[in-house]
């Protein structure tokens, strides 16, 4: 296994430790590599010019990003430097000027090791997920690439799959979570899946039931949970209605009131991680995850409200 090449100059990514078992991959390789030359791929022109569009600090956080190199400049599942660097480059404005992005409590998150952060989902289409990506890949230190995990039907989607998983996006099976946790990656999860990003307006900030299977694998691995809460999605782009058309595998075609999401401003909040005392062989006991996953969804919970009391308003 070759090091990953630094985005400029530095010094190549080591290789996490762990299995070589390959698992099932969501995003097909066959199709990454076609599409390499469109998105995220490794090519000079294409560093360059992440180069001058990065400030000094960011492009430093990216060099010193790890991952799993197979020697072409990505891992498995697609993922490569460049790509983060191309997300992080995509999805700057939005962050840091659209929704002004107010951070706390990222040093709750794990140095190294396998973890899971597990946040509220909501917004009609999934612009928190992006801004809590590049949160993390911003706020861990050391910097660290986040593995969010995605509905099945992403994979299928034209155009931006291939980007996707070239910033680290890995289809949601279990032995693609199984692979990134025995790999010690931090992996990004959201427990109430389609319903929470679904739920009407009127129902904003009441969490749907979290799924449990986030809370089978930590007990698995021994890997620690860590809650997110992000306040300002619910707001910034409700939902009217949702169309029976399924396209790609998605359950639905959702309506959002406005074209473009309201300016509205996003605080993300990270509570200490959740060590469960559970054996690993207990995993697989329902009433042991559904109770993780209640403390979980409590956490969250917790930690929304705490986010709305302090918010001064809706744009501040």
């Amino acid at each position: 296994m070759e090091p990953g090449r630094a985005l400029v100059g530095g010094a190549g990514s080591r290789a996490w430790a762990g299995t070589s078992a390959e698992p099932t991959r969501p995003f097909p390789l066959g199709r990454v590599l076609a599409h390499s030359r469109c998105v995220g791929d490794d090519s000079g022109l294409r560093r360059a010019l992440l180069r001058r569009l990065l400030p000094t600090a960011q492009r430093e956080r990216l060099d010193a990003l790890r991952f799993d190199d197979l020697g072409q400049g990505w891992d498995t599942f697609g993922a490569s430097r460049e790509g983060a660097a191309l997300a992080d480059v995509l999805l700057r404005g939005l962050y840091e000027s659209w929704f002004r992005v107010e951070s706390r409590g990222a040093e709750h998150v794990p140095a190294e090791g396998p973890v899971i952060v597990a946040a509220n989902h909501s917004g009609t289409l999934p612009f928190d997920a992006a801004m809590l990506y590049l949160d993390l890949l911003r706020q861990t230190d050391p910097p660290r690439l986040p593995r969010a995990i995605a509905d099945r039907f992403v994979p299928a989607l034209p155009f931006v799959s291939t980007f996707f998983a070239r910033g680290g996006v890995v289809g949601g099976t279990r032995k693609n979570m199984d692979h990134l946790l025995e790999r010690g990656e931090l992996v990004m999860v959201f427990p109430e899946g389609t319903p929470g990003i679904g739920k009407p307006f009127s129902e904003r900030y009441q969490l749907q039931r979290f799924r449990e299977g986030h809370c089978e694998l930590a007990i698995r691995h021994g890997a620690p949970v860590v809650p997110a809460a992000i306040v300002g999605a619910e707001e910034a782009l409700p939902q009217v209605a949702r169309l029976p058309i399924r396209l790609f595998g998605a359950p639905y075609l959702p309506i959002p009131a406005t074209p473009i999401p309201f300016p509205v401003r996003y605080h993300v909040r990270y509570g200490p991680p959740i060590r469960f005392d559970a054996p690993p062989e207990r995993s697989d006991d329902p009433e042991t995850t559904r109770a993780a996953a209640a403390e979980v969804q409590a956490a969250v919970a917790g930690l929304i409200d705490e986010a709305l009391a302090e918010r001064e308003g809706l744009f501040r």
